[in-house]
């Protein structure tokens, strides 16, 4: 059985630190946990961090919201996104979801979610309004307090006759729930418990060697996997700090650096390609950091461009393996002394990792089969979903529907995938997804969205048009009309017209 079992190796006891609670509550009260990176000396430190989370599941508990209980946050990027979702995921379920998303999308997300309430930033005139008021979701404005992340919430849309005693989660309880893009028209539900996402944060920890001493710079959208686990969740896991960026931006990258002065940080390869390339006039800048390392994950990074960013940073970049059924991270190239393989995903760094053929067989060393993961970190299934299960699952392993193989060291290496999911620079989409929006404009008979090559995201979308007999319609208003309802990383950048789409 060509196995590899690192996995079991890193693991250790966590000191029953397995709920988001746990991690929070059990850290030096002093040490700093959180801050801006346009305020860096202005520090949340875990005891504060500690009293918003304890405040906010008092609130929530207050009208009616505890143990298991979902609440969708749909805030922006930065160091109010971080405090929410730890006080959240410390006390009930967190459901991140992308600011970005249309009100259709709202709705679809927040109806599927059987959200209790949605966390919205006071004042804002997002279309998640609209759709929480629709579905007649309470919705929960955060009101700022201080610059360093400490909020209140306003729960004065709950409602107090439902209070419950305090209620205090336990590993098995969910923490976190997402959506994952699937093969069908509806995304699949990813319910992930505390133990689920607290492992695959100690994963991350020891296999970065994070310790309190370190500083990561988060350029990350807290609504995905990567950004909340191997940035936030696993620096607290290590009783480091967090600096918290509004979101990724290549023109402020570099003097965030120099205010920053993290230890490392952690992207997607086109995010790596862009800082490369604003990088020719900041010598004085690159001189000065003191960065431990660099990790990438989430898409595959091309070997030209982990060179030229270890040579612009003079330090070790790190690819790791990731997907959000996982709660994040399955394997990693490890750090010096250890070898790092340029094109590799490295090794096992979590979960059990195998390579099964299609009749769920081990296969040889250096031969192609499915990956296949089982353990800690592993989620238990989709929600309400048995077909995709019974499909995802196989002797307990989970199928990641991605193919591969294990050199002679072990280290392993993605060949291609077995699902349709098209994956733009991170962002997973779903064909089907696209294709039954666009099916709704009056002008299209057919429709087909599919992948297309991009020389810095690796994969964009596009999608083949056969136009109603009798009716036109032009690239941009098929667009226009996918842009009203799908987020702007959905919509097809290329639009081809056919006579007929082929069958089969």
């Amino acid at each position: 059985m060509f196995c590899f079992y690192l996995g079991a190796i890193i693991r250790v006891i966590y000191s029953q630190k397995n709920t988001v609670r746990d991690i929070i509550t059990k850290a030096a009260p002093d040490q700093p946990a959180l801050a801006t990176v346009e305020n860096c000396h202005n520090i949340l430190d875990y005891n504060t961090l500690c009293q918003i989370m304890e405040k906010t599941c008092h609130d929530l508990n207050s009208i009616g919201i505890g143990t298991g209980d979902r609440i969708a946050i749909a805030l922006p990027n930065g160091i109010f996104m971080a405090t929410a979702f730890l006080s959240i995921a410390g006390g009930c379920s967190a459901a991140p979801l992308n600011p970005a998303y249309t009100e259709d999308e709202f709705t679809f997300y927040l109806n599927d979610l059987n959200a209790k309430a949605i966390i919205l930033m006071e004042g804002s005139t997002s279309p998640a309004i609209q759709a929480a008021e629709a579905l007649n979701i309470p919705i929960l404005w955060l009101c700022p307090q201080q610059e360093n992340g400490i909020f209140s919430l306003d729960i004065s849309r709950g409602d107090r006759s439902q209070a419950i005693t305090e209620s205090i989660p336990q590993p098995h309880d969910e923490a976190l729930v997402l959506h994952t893009s699937g093969t069908t028209s509806r995304p699949k539900i990813v319910p992930l418990t505390n133990a689920h996402i607290t492992a695959s944060a100690h994963h991350i920890r020891d296999s970065l060697n994070l310790t309190p001493k370190d500083r990561s710079l988060n350029i990350m959208p807290l609504f995905h996997i990567h950004g909340l686990i191997a940035s936030l969740l696993a620096s607290m896991a290590a009783e480091a700090m967090v600096i918290c960026t509004p979101g990724f931006n290549a023109l402020k990258f570099f003097k965030w650096l120099d205010i920053a002065r993290p230890s490392w940080y952690t992207a997607v390869p086109t995010m790596h390609q862009s800082i490369i390339s604003r990088a020719k006039d900041k010598e004085d800048i690159l001189k000065s950091l003191e960065l431990r390392f660099i990790r990438s994950s989430s898409s595959s990074l091309p070997a030209p461009v982990m060179e030229q960013v270890e040579k612009t940073f003079t330090c070790p970049v790190v690819e790791a393996y990731g997907m959000t059924e996982a709660a994040h991270q399955m394997a990693t190239n490890p750090l010096p002394p250890k070898r790092r393989k340029a094109g590799s995903v490295g090794l096992a760094a979590g979960p059990d990792v195998s390579i099964l053929d299609i009749n769920g067989n081990d296969v040889a060393q250096g031969y192609v089969g499915e990956i296949c993961i089982k353990g800690a970190n592993v989620f238990a299934g989709y929600e309400n979903n048995p077909a995709a299960n019974l499909e995802a699952f196989h002797n307990g392993w989970f199928r990641t529907g991605d193919e591969g193989y294990f050199d002679k060291d072990g280290y392993l290496h993605i060949s291609g995938r077995l699902k349709e999911i098209i994956n733009r620079g991170g962002e997973k989409i779903s064909p089907r997804e696209v294709d039954d929006i666009l099916q709704a404009h009056p002008a299209i008979n057919q429709v087909v969205a599919f992948a297309i090559p991009h020389p810095k995201l690796g994969e964009d979308i596009a999608a083949a048009i056969v136009v109603e007999e009798g009716l036109t319609t032009t690239e941009a208003e098929i667009r226009e009309f996918a842009a009203k309802k799908l987020a702007s990383f959905k919509v097809p950048r290329r639009i081809v017209f056919l006579d007929s789409i082929p069958k089969g």
